[in-house]
């Protein structure tokens, strides 16, 4: 039997500032309490992407019973060469009750206090930026009261 390859490694792709607007919620549905979130404008820097968000993009959410927040963000970057590219991004965020009430109410708390992550899948049509549609990325995600910081690491 051959033996597995060794685990992706995670490289350091680019930060995400993401201006948020008012959380609306949908109410109760058969699955937890169903919301979104409006996304602002934004900036996107680091070793391998720049640009900055385009507004208009939307987090949709289900605040689950067991505590548990199913994220499945859809957003635009412009590149500073002009390019548009899509990205879709599904993940999680949790903690313990106490840290998410403070989130909830928009105090500052620290990264490593919870979790919160997602897949990352880009799409677009520019030859340039091409190759990021066979692109995997994890984002380490942090909740402040009017932005979401993301650090993105590309799979290998």
């Amino acid at each position: 039997m051959t033996p597995m390859p060794p685990p992706p490694a995670l490289l350091p792709m680019t930060h995400i500032d993401c201006e948020v607007q008012s959380l609306v919620t949908l109410g109760p549905g058969p699955y937890g309490e169903r919301r979104y979130v409006p996304l602002g404008g934004g900036t996107v820097r680091g070793p391998e992407l720049n640009g900055t968000l385009v507004e208009g993009g939307v987090d949709w959410q289900v605040n689950r019973a067991d505590g548990v927040l199913d994220i499945a963000a859809h957003y635009v970057i412009r590149a500073d060469d002009g390019a548009l590219i899509e990205v879709q991004s599904s993940g999680l965020r949790h903690g313990p009750a106490e840290v998410m009430a403070r989130l909830a109410r928009g105090e500052p708390v620290a990264r490593d206090e919870y979790f919160f992550r997602t897949l990352v899948r880009f799409t677009t049509g520019a030859p340039q930026w091409a190759h990021l549609n066979k692109v995997m990325a994890i984002a380490c995600g942090q909740r402040e009261a009017r932005w979401v910081r993301l650090d993105l690491y590309r799979l290998t």
